[in-house]
């Protein structure tokens, strides 16, 4: 194995990633697929999935981007991960309800933050949005909603570092962050369009 194929590939190469993986190229096929993973097993296995269905959702999302890349008429408008997480939580979530197996926990972030990541990661002026919304938030929103979302944390973990009662009432308060989220977000992105 080369020491290029363990390298991070900067955001600024990504029409380079593309323009290689339309011609097939297997190296950075195989570099994508390495960077991106972690992102994604996090997100199937903190919402009820094992290692193993981690790896088969991202094998499926792989399969479909590069058969996608495949397509001439097909642009991406959004950066490689954000293309990647986005169906990746689509083909997890339609396998949770095949299993009934639906979380609390991912139903509620999803309807709690309507704005899909594709849209976000499609348009800078949102990503700043959202990122200057989550700075502006109180504590312990921040904290919680960081925690949770960037840092992987389990609702038990959140529970005893906040001193709630039980993990309920932090899921409740972690409901309500996410309600003043997507509040300041779209108070924020409104006038940054309008601008």
């Amino acid at each position: 194995m080369s020491s290029d194929m363990k390298q991070v590939i900067p955001v600024s190469r990504e029409e380079e990633i593309i323009l290689a993986l339309r011609k097939g190229d297997e190296r950075v096929l195989k570099t994508v697929y390495r960077q991106h993973y972690p992102q994604i097993a996090n997100m199937v296995i903190n919402n009820g999935g094992s290692i193993q269905e981690a790896k088969d959702i991202y094998q499926d999302t792989v399969i479909i981007f590069y058969e996608k890349l495949q397509d001439e008429a097909f642009e991406l408008t959004c950066r490689i991960s954000t293309f990647l997480y986005s169906v990746s939580k689509r083909l997890w979530l339609k396998q949770l309800q095949l299993k009934n197996r639906f979380t609390d926990e991912f139903h509620e972030a999803s309807e709690a933050i309507t704005l899909d990541w594709t849209e976000i990661g499609s348009n800078e002026d949102q990503y700043t949005a959202m990122h200057q919304a989550l700075e502006s938030m109180g504590e312990p929103c921040r904290t919680i909603l960081k925690d949770f979302y960037m840092h992987s944390a389990s609702m038990d973990e959140i529970t005893e570092k906040f001193g709630y009662t039980n993990s309920d009432n932090a899921k409740t308060q972690k409901y309500k962050c996410l309600k003043r989220l997507k509040k300041i977000f779209f108070s924020l992105y409104k006038n940054e369009t309008t601008e």
